[in-house]
């Protein structure tokens, strides 16, 4: 009988890179853990669903609008630092949320927050993209991503428990979980490899926003993230929960089921589409990811019954697995040096995708129906398909030396 070694997924990587991977995953659990209160919380001081919609939406526009800032922080401090002082403002200004007594103090601690998320998320990126050699950057990228799912998919189950108790509750444990976060990358987030890479000749030392922009991958990507998180997180998050229960007359049980398994098979593919990512090209997992999309969102189109809606949600996981990691991954192959900005102008592009998303399909829905909305949507998602097939291949064995 043959017996096959047992390699960890991590084996590859730096420390830096394990030990963010960990924090990161605080990062998501606390969040998710928060998530389920925060609506209810701010509805529990009288005010009406679109006071409760600013709430959530105030934390978006705040990591958005700090973006460069943010950047040029990680540029000028350094990862760590940068990744540490973040966690622990969203710790900070989220315990203070948790302790509000009013509606506008609420908007102002929840809007502070999204300063330091915005910090965290743009250092994490930069020690992904910037700290991994072009052959494994797409699985480092995929076992973030993995990290970030576990978390998120954890995190509801054990907010909904803490919400019976009182709630503000998961706002006490968010920031527990935040705390814990920011002391492990601050004590164990350094070493020779951070924010090191190799250099190449495809690549610009410290490559600014107008060098990257030249760059027709780096525009690519843009384009590319703002529309995966328009499809993958705007359109599953706005109306589609509406769709179910309202023009299919199932249950908010059902919907809960599609996410479920929607996430199910994202997480059982990361790793998988990572390694592809890295042996086949970015190109390659871009096409892939665009076209399984696509056939999930025509799916959800001539939806008539919940088995096709949790179908196409499971088509839409698929290739959520292997889109998650191709914008990041190409941003990472084509800069070098210290690129802040660019990183972070990179993440605002899947910021904006969330932030216009959900207004554009809802709107779309209420003048027109759903299945106009997801036809709309599935149509401006080709501008992805066509993009992932003109994309110049990034990784670096498949460039000419």
């Amino acid at each position: 009988m043959i017996r096959t070694k047992f390699v960890s997924p991590f084996a590859q990587f730096a420390r830096e890179v394990k030990i963010l991977i960990f924090a990161s995953f605080f990062v998501a659990l606390g969040f998710g853990i928060v998530l389920p209160a925060i609506p209810v919380f701010a509805r529990s001081f009288g005010v009406n669903n679109a006071a409760v919609g600013l709430i959530v939406s105030a934390f978006a526009v705040a990591r958005f609008c700090s973006g460069l800032i943010s950047g040029k922080l990680v540029d000028l401090f350094g990862e760590r630092a940068v990744f540490s002082s973040g966690v622990a403002m969203v710790s900070l200004f989220t315990l203070l949320a948790g302790l509000a007594t009013s509606y506008h103090q609420l908007l102002i601690f929840r809007s502070a927050g999204g300063l330091g998320s915005s910090m965290f998320s743009v250092a994490a990126g930069s020690v992904i993209m910037r700290s991994v050699e072009d052959e494994h950057r797409g699985r480092a990228q995929s076992l973030y991503n993995g990290a970030f799912l576990i978390g998120g998919i954890t995190g509801p189950a054990i907010g909904g428990l803490l919400t019976l108790i009182s709630l503000r509750a998961p706002f006490f444990a968010y920031s527990f979980a935040l705390a814990i976060s920011g002391l492990v990358a601050f004590f164990f987030l350094k070493g020779a490899n951070l924010g090191k890479r190799i250099k190449t000749s495809t690549t610009i030392a410290h490559t600014t926003i107008r060098e990257a922009l030249h760059l027709r991958p780096y525009r690519y990507a843009l384009i590319m993230s703002f529309l995966i998180t328009w499809v993958l997180f705007g359109l599953r998050s706005t109306v589609l929960p509406i769709f179910v229960t309202e023009s299919l007359h199932s249950t908010a049980a059902v919907v809960g089921y599609g996410f479920t398994l929607s996430a199910i098979f994202q997480g059982m593919l990361l790793l998988r589409a990572g390694k592809i990512s890295d042996t086949r090209g970015r190109r390659f997992a871009a096409i892939i990811g665009c076209l399984v999309v696509v056939i999930g969102v025509a799916v959800m189109v001539f939806t008539i019954h919940p088995w096709m809606y949790l179908l196409s949600m499971s088509i839409l996981g698929i290739g959520g697995a292997y889109l998650s990691t191709v914008p990041a991954t190409v941003v990472g192959d084509v800069i070098e040096g210290k690129g802040g900005q660019v990183i972070a102008l990179s993440q605002m592009a899947g910021d904006a995708g969330m932030m216009v998303g959900p207004v554009t399909v809802g709107a779309i829905a209420d003048a027109f129906s759903y299945r106009t909305a997801f036809a709309s949507t599935g149509l401006i998602f080709l501008i992805a398909v066509v993009l992932a097939f003109r994309l110049p291949e990034t990784r670096a064995a498949y460039l000419p030396q």
